[in-house]
Parts: C-alpha cells; structure tokens; sequence
C-alpha cells in the first residue's frame, strides 16, 4: 500500500540517516523496517545493511526522538552523529 497518501497534502517533510551499527542482517532489517514504518506520520524507512543505516522519511508531526525511541525498543543501539 502506498504509505505517501496517508501524509496529508502540505505537510511538510524531513529526512534523515541514523547509524545503527548493529545492523547486520535481514532480521535486523525486517524489525527497523517493520516497527518504524508502523508509526503514524512515517512515509518512508529503508535499512541499509552494508551501510548500517536507517533513512527515514517523516513528517513534522513525528519526532526523531519518536523513531529512535522505537529503534532502540528493537534492540539496536542509534549512535550520536
């Protein structure tokens, strides 16, 4: 399903990266995506495995403390930039 028309028109949109060095397979990739891609205001999450990143896509209703909170609750440690 196309999670963009869940964003209403006007919205403004921030991206971001967040290093999660303990990514490190397609479980790992599964969970991120799964629990972040849950939270409301999320338009895209994409996990990079070789690159131990997360890009998450969001709009000005969620907070990164939001999405990191929820990566950590997975098991994953976010580390400072």
């Amino acid at each position: 399903r196309d999670r963009a028309r869940t964003i209403r028109t006007g919205d403004i949109m921030t991206s971001t990266t967040l290093n999660v060095p303990d990514i490190s397979c397609g479980h790992c990739k599964s969970s991120i995506e799964g629990a972040v891609g849950e939270l409301a205001g999320i338009d895209s999450v994409e996990v990079s495995i070789e690159g131990k990143t997360v890009a998450v896509s969001y709009g000005d209703d969620v907070k990164l403390e939001t999405i990191v909170e929820t990566i950590e609750e997975q098991g994953y440690d976010v580390a400072s930039s």
